[in-house]
């Protein structure tokens, strides 16, 4: 019968080139959870929320300073502009005099062309911390720990809206009514006392 096999020619290997960027910065905070003023340091990530009808994302900013939580919102997505939505509106509700360290995890949203642009534009000088080390956002994991533990921990959350009346109620709570163990005061309370 003869038959040969006719030897397939081998297609060069092309590497397709990758267009996003990541930015990637040293993890200039180290730990120092202290500030001399607000305004100063603050701490950024997003939590999860589960309700009945799936997931919710909560993007936070805690001033280091008095752990003001100085913005917050909740998306359906965890997104680059869920995150840059919340800087957006913190640099809105804050009076910012001087350059802001701005610290995060090195999530995907984080290390982003948009979310760069944007940080610089803001003049805030980005550090980040070390990969797969949850203790370098330390007060940002304690914040959502606590929301979790006290707001979401008893009652099923049933839907999105209902989610947000949960979130936004807390956070008012956290920063004006919630005594910190540390200062002996609420987080609005020591806020008030700088100016």
């Amino acid at each position: 019968m003869n038959i040969r096999s006719v030897a397939r020619k081998r297609k060069p290997y092309k590497k397709t080139p990758h267009i996003d960027i990541y930015h990637r910065y040293e993890n200039i905070l180290r730990r120092d959870f202290t500030a001399t003023k607000p305004n100063e340091k603050w701490v950024t990530d997003v939590s999860y929320v589960m309700t009945q009808r799936g997931w919710a994302y909560l993007s936070t900013i805690k001033d280091l300073f008095d752990g003001f939580i100085v913005a917050h919102l909740l998306g359906k997505e965890n997104s680059i502009s869920l995150v840059t939505d919340t800087v957006k509106l913190a640099t809105q509700k804050e009076e910012i005099k001087d350059e802001v360290l701005i610290h995060s995890d090195q999530g995907r949203p984080y290390t982003s062309e948009e979310y760069f642009l944007l940080t610089t534009r803001y003049q805030m000088k980005q550090s980040m911390s070390r990969r797969g080390n949850c203790w370098d956002n330390a007060p940002m994991e304690n914040f959502f720990g606590h929301f979790k533990e006290e707001a979401l921990r008893q009652y099923p959350v049933p839907t999105f809206r209902q989610a947000q009346e949960i979130v936004d109620g807390y956070i008012a709570f956290y920063n004006y009514e919630r005594i910190q163990l540390k200062t002996k005061q609420t987080p609005y309370q020591k806020r008030c006392l700088f100016k």
